[in-house]
């Protein structure tokens, strides 16, 4: 009986001790695009490596769709420890922190290489910045390359006057007032009742940003015009990150950095596919005239030197920095 006894309560003991050692920090972790998104895929697939990594220490849940916090609500909601972490497009912060629309300047970076190249440049200030704000930077993803929606042939800038054109940053927007377009601002997730309904007739998007829409029920061309290919950053509360235990924390910026180097695949493998489906659907995939593009090059050049002046000293070292590379 004696030893019956002692046994049991050495079985409850290592209960108690390995409850204690397999302990969960649980986090949320909102976003604003559907679930088959290739952002939110990788969004889950952070999740999973975060958790076998840490030994299922921290588990990270993934709310896509915007479904937990509206796109607009997501950096104060982290910053706030009403999530943990977050995922929003960065130059949704333009307006408030004027260098996170450096991916957005018309025609600066325009393909993968350029796109690495440019967030190298950007990652520290912005992190700087972002840490100021209770927030820990740990990986960025770009989107497909830019391109433009309508429902009608584009021939010259000039066609694209009166077109009720979706907005979504500084940038669109002030795209939209220098052709002549009424800018509308709708978030990606109710951009295809905007389409459905009319709301919108026009945007500039990835053709990641059409298939998930289904926009080839509402439009019908899209010109390929390459004209950015801006990021989604994933960022942590500072507070909540900085409670973890340094394995923890390890394990949490080394599935960081495997989740930017896939994503940033998984988005260039991705173009080929959506262009292909898109234009499956009918939609008519074409590049932009030369009239067309030459109108949207003066749009880029004029929109890089506000941008500058916008940004100060901060954005033009950003920019002299990705040159130099």
């Amino acid at each position: 009986m004696i030893r019956f006894a002692w046994a049991a309560s050495a079985a409850v003991i290592g209960l108690v001790v390995g409850g204690a050692a397999v302990a969960q920090t649980k986090w949320d972790l909102p976003a604003g695009y559907p679930p088959g998104n290739f952002h939110s895929k990788n969004l889950v697939e952070f999740a999973d490596d975060v958790k076998k990594e840490s030994g299922g220490k921290l588990v990270i849940t993934v709310h896509a769709g915007a479904s937990l916090f509206k796109v607009p609500e997501i950096k104060r909601a982290v910053q706030t420890g009403q999530a943990q972490i977050g995922e929003l497009l960065m130059s949704n912060m333009e307006n408030e922190i004027a260098i996170c629309g450096i991916d957005t300047v018309p025609f600066l970076a325009t393909s993968y290489a350029d796109s690495k190249k440019l967030w190298a440049a950007a990652k520290g200030p912005i992190s700087k910045v972002l840490g100021g704000q209770g927030l820990t930077v740990l990986y960025a993803v770009p989107w497909p390359p830019q391109g433009i929606y309508a429902k009608k042939d584009l021939n010259t800038i000039e066609d694209m006057k009166g077109l009720k054109f979706r907005a979504y940053n500084p940038a669109t927007s002030r795209i939209a007032e220098l052709v002549g377009a009424q800018p509308v601002t709708i978030q990606a997730a109710e951009l295809a009742q905007a389409l459905s309904t009319g709301v919108v007739n026009s945007f500039i998007s990835s053709g990641s940003t059409g298939y998930d829409t289904k926009v080839w029920e509402s439009l019908s061309h899209f010109y390929d015009t390459q004209a950015w290919l801006p990021h989604n950053v994933i960022f942590a509360n500072t507070d909540a990150f900085k409670k973890l235990d340094a394995a923890t924390q390890k394990a949490v910026m080394d599935a960081a950095a495997r989740a930017e180097e896939r994503g940033r695949k998984a988005s260039e493998d991705a173009t080929g596919f959506y262009y292909k489906e898109l234009a499956a659907k009918g939609m008519k995939i074409q590049p932009p005239s030369p009239a067309l593009a030459a109108g949207f090059k003066k749009i880029g050049d004029q929109l890089t030197a506000e941008w500058i002046k916008k940004a100060g000293a901060d954005g033009q070292a950003i920019v002299d920095a990705y040159k130099k590379m």
